[in-house]
């Protein structure tokens, strides 16, 4: 497996609020030692949910510090119960985490970079933009939100980047252009993006349009962000003939396993790809939150990744046949 799992005991130091919807959580490991990880690291959290073991991916803010991990979660109501989990906890609060590991690669060979954060997607970012700040690298960062007051971090933000920084506020009627963003960089430039599935695939259409290759767009999104409402819906298994609700605060992955048909996976971040299965029959709408599968092959919807898409209505699935996903 790519994602190797090392858990570790660690406490909850402290927590302090950033925006109305945004807390802090400092985590502190047992035998913490201050290694340095990779930027846009993350660590897994276990939770628990309406009583149900969990696991929930955080990214860590900025470089290491010798105090401990420090996480950014947004309290979302519509979201599984990851961030209701988090935001019970008070300092002092006992946890298991993992070690952190990088998914968002930075190529430190290049001339110019963009950063590019929607909303809490800022979180991955900071740290990137700490180390191409110390390094005097040519970049930007665009920092969307929809209020200065839903910003976290400008406070480290602006002092430690200046002009590179551009804040595009919604109620400030500053609309971020993806288009012009990326036509205005060098050729050689690597972007790097963070934020909810909807600004993903029009940064992904941008870039593409753009003439640019997509393999020079490094990004990460949101587990629980789609283009539909979390909600409950229902699978329905070809082979066995049954129906399995999927409750709006659990994983397709999670709810098939619970009831015994096992999906292996490794990611659980739509990332790898390993619990896709095959998809034969859509009575409703399918919600694709993966970042594993093209835009065609979401468009022709013969597979689905079972760790965070999601559909409305039912769905049918076929878990027996599994030809290679790619």
């Amino acid at each position: 497996m790519r994602f190797i799992e090392t858990w570790t005991p660690a406490t909850l130091i402290a927590t302090r609020d950033l925006t109305t919807s945004i807390r802090e959580f400092l985590i502190r490991p047992d035998n913490y030692k201050g290694a340095a990880y990779p930027v846009g690291s993350h660590i897994d959290v276990a939770v628990v949910v309406d009583g149900q073991p969990e696991t929930r991916s955080y990214s860590l803010v900025g470089e290491v510090d010798g105090a401990g991990y420090r996480i950014a979660v947004r309290r979302a109501d519509d979201s599984r119960g990851g961030s209701r989990y988090m935001w019970s906890l008070a300092p002092g609060a006992r946890l298991n985490v993992t070690l952190p590991i990088s998914l968002l690669p930075i190529d430190w060979a290049r001339q110019h970079y963009c950063l590019v954060a929607g909303g809490i997607g800022i979180t991955p970012l900071i740290g990137a933009a700490q180390a191409l700040a110390r390094r005097n690298a040519e970049f930007i960062l665009h920092y969307v939100v929809r209020s200065r007051e839903d910003a976290a971090y400008l406070n480290v933000l602006v002092p430690l980047l200046n002009e590179r920084l551009v804040v595009h506020a919604g109620n400030e009627k500053r609309r971020f252009d993806l288009a012009a963003a990326f036509a205005s960089l060098p050729p050689d430039a690597m972007t790097l993006f963070c934020g909810p599935m909807r600004m993903l695939d029009a940064a992904r259409r941008a870039w593409i349009d753009d003439g640019r290759a997509l393999s020079d767009l490094r990004y990460e999104t949101f587990g629980s962000s789609g283009l539909l409402p979390t909600e409950s819906f229902r699978v329905r298994l070809a082979e066995q003939g049954v129906e399995i609700e999927i409750p709006r605060d659990r994983s397709m992955l999670d709810a098939l396993n619970a009831a015994g048909y096992e999906v292996i996976s490794d990611c659980r971040r739509g990332e790898c790809g390993v619990c896709a299965i095959n998809l034969i029959g859509v009575e409703g709408e399918v919600d694709h939150r993966d970042v594993f599968f093209s835009e065609q092959q979401k468009r022709a919807s013969e597979k689905i990744c079972a760790c965070v898409s999601r559909a409305r209505g039912t769905i049918t699935v076929d878990m027996l046949l599994r030809p290679d996903v790619v």
